[in-house]
Formats: C-alpha cells, structure tokens, sequence
C-alpha cells in the first residue's frame, strides 16, 4: 500500500501565480505515494480562491481550507489538523519545484535518518526587470545572506531546512508551529525539533526555485519586517536566532551610533569618545569596500556589468535589517502591513 504525503500551502492574493504553482505540485513524480494538497488560505480577495475553484475544483488531490487568522503559523498549525498523511510538505506559493523534489526528499528521509528533508533553495528573479534581477542577487549571495542562511548553505545535516518535507508526527510532538510568531516560525520550529532530538538534512540532488521580490523597495520592506520579526523570535524563542541573524543589528548600531559618539566627543572634548566615533564610521565604508569585492565575485560568475550596483543595495539591506530588529525591540506589535503569508 503506498503511503500519502500532504502538501501545506499557505496562501493569500497569489492569483498571479497560484495555478502555476499548484500544476508544478500535481505534476510531481509520486512512485510509491500519494499526493494531497491543501491550500491554506488566508480568505484571499484577489481571484485566488476562484481560481483554484476553477481550475482544480473537480481535482481530488486538491482541497482549499480557510484561514481566517490570515497569518501563516496559523495556516500550517490548520493544515496539519486537516493533513491525511504520514508525510507533510511546507511548501511556499511562490516557489516552482523540480519533478522529483518530493520523491528524492523522502528517499533521502529513509537514507539519513532525518525527521525533515528540503533540496536546495535556488532564488530566481521575480520578472526581466533590472531591480528584480539585482534583489535576486543581493539575497541569494553569501555577502547579502551569509554562508549558511537556506539560500547559501552547503549539502548535509543543518539547523534550517526551506520548503521541507517532514514526518508529520514529530512536528506534532513538539506542539505545531508557535502562533505567536508571524514571521520565523520555521527557524522556531526547526529549533525544537533539534532539541528533542531530530535531525535536519538537505540535498542538493532536487531544487526548489523561490521568486524573490521585484523591487528593490520591496527588498528594504522585507528586509525592515524580517528584522522586525527577529526581534520578536528573540523575545519568545531566541535559540533560534543565530550568528548571522544578529550581524545587521549591530551594523545598524554602528551607522546609528557613530555621529552620535562623534558628536558628544567634539562637544566634551573626550578624545576616547571621538575615537570610539570614528571606529564606528569605519562600519560604512569596510561594508562598502567588502561589498565591492562581493560585487566583482558576482560580475565574474555572470559578465554582467550591473552586478556593480551591488554594493550600496547590500548595505541599505543590511541597515534597514538591523534596524528593523532594533525597531521591533522596542515595540512588540506587529506593524500592520498585511498577512504574512
């Protein structure tokens, strides 16, 4: 008897591209299992629901349940209460997956002994535009993500996993997804799953290809609710924020506090204070000049000259990061920009 692997899906005005997405996900190779999709929406007002009524509603492998909290714990805390199967996918919809991504996530389940397997993550320019192509490459090189953030992170057992495939019992066993978290409960989640003992993996026999903005303003928005969503994980869970997570803060900190420093030692007088000052202005020109290496790393792998107009786009990412954890220290609600799924 073949076993059945639920697909989770959070969803909210992705009409765009939900059909797309959804026939990648019916069209995956399945020897030896069975497919379900729920699409968990967030009560979508854009077209989405009709479209997936339209084109899917006599397909029985897709199912579309509601959502009305609209934010995406809660989407796949519902998704795994309705899940049928042994297996459950956190898929996002706005990624496209190889053929075989599920079938060589759950071979390699059984291989390593892992409670959760994801490929790897490739980031794709949301359309032809320059900036679309440019957030591209800000977020998925290793100066704009680190060397082991999903997009960057070498092959073998890790601490983050996107778009996993999971046993759906451990997931279970450590309570769901935190509902109080808007943003990182995936970082929340495989953090406990390592404390109680499971282990992550990720190949890079399969990819996942996620979309990443089209602007570069809507780059430096989700770098600010990111960040703001960091400060909130170190509230609750800060085990889950890593190294790298902490990195653009004190950057932030840097830029913010060097006038200030600098100011207060030509107003006392304390050569220590201008000093200290003066330190922390090197913060903007060290990310520039190391931002430049970056940039000519990016140029030679591609032989396109606009990889030049890197370096500034990294650090208003990385400012507007920092800043946003240091602004979500300060305030513990959410800014009100919208679901997060």
């Amino acid at each position: 008897m073949s076993s059945l692997v639920s697909i989770l899906m959070p969803t909210y005005n992705e009409g765009p591209t939900i059909e797309v997405v959804v026939r990648s996900l019916l069209d995956q190779e399945t020897h030896g299992f069975e497919l379900e999709l729920l699409i968990v929406d967030g009560m979508s007002d854009d077209g989405t629901r009709e479209i997936i009524a339209r084109e899917f509603g006599d397909d029985p492998r897709v199912r579309l349940v509601d959502n009305p909290d609209q934010f995406t714990p809660q989407a796949m805390n519902t998704g795994l209460l309705e899940a049928r199967g042994e297996y459950v996918c956190i898929f996002g919809a706005h990624g496209l997956y190889d053929r075989d991504y599920i079938q060589v996530c759950l071979e390699e389940l059984e291989e390593t002994s892992a409670v959760g397997v994801s490929g790897k993550l490739e980031t794709i320019p949301a359309n032809d535009s320059l900036q679309a192509q440019l957030v591209a490459w800000a977020i998925s090189h290793p100066f704009g993500a680190s060397g082991s953030s999903v997009r960057t992170q070498p092959e073998g057992f890790v601490d983050t996993i996107p778009y996993p495939v999971f046993h759906k019992h451990a997931l279970l066993e450590v309570g769901g997804y935190n509902e109080s978290l808007v943003r990182n409960q995936d970082n929340d989640m495989n953090e406990r799953l390592l404390k109680a003992g499971y282990k992550l993996y990720l190949t890079h026999r399969t990819t996942a290809r996620y979309f990443s903005k089209s602007t570069i303003m809507g780059l430096l928005k989700y770098a600010h609710m990111t960040g703001w969503g960091n400060a909130i994980s170190l509230k609750v869970n800060w085990r889950s924020m890593k190294l790298r997570h902490h990195a653009p803060t004190f950057f932030a900190l840097c830029i913010l506090a060097a006038p200030l420093t600098a100011w207060l030692g030509r107003k006392s007088g304390s050569r220590l204070l201008k000093f200290i000052g003066l330190m922390l202005g090197l913060a903007l020109p060290v990310h520039l000049v190391a931002g430049s290496v970056a940039a000519w790393e990016q140029f030679t792998r591609t032989n396109k000259s606009a990889a030049f107009l890197l370096p500034p786009i990294w650090l208003a990412f990385h400012f507007m990061y920092g800043f946003g954890t240091l602004h979500g220290l300060l305030r513990a609600e959410v800014p009100d920009e919208g679901s997060e799924e």
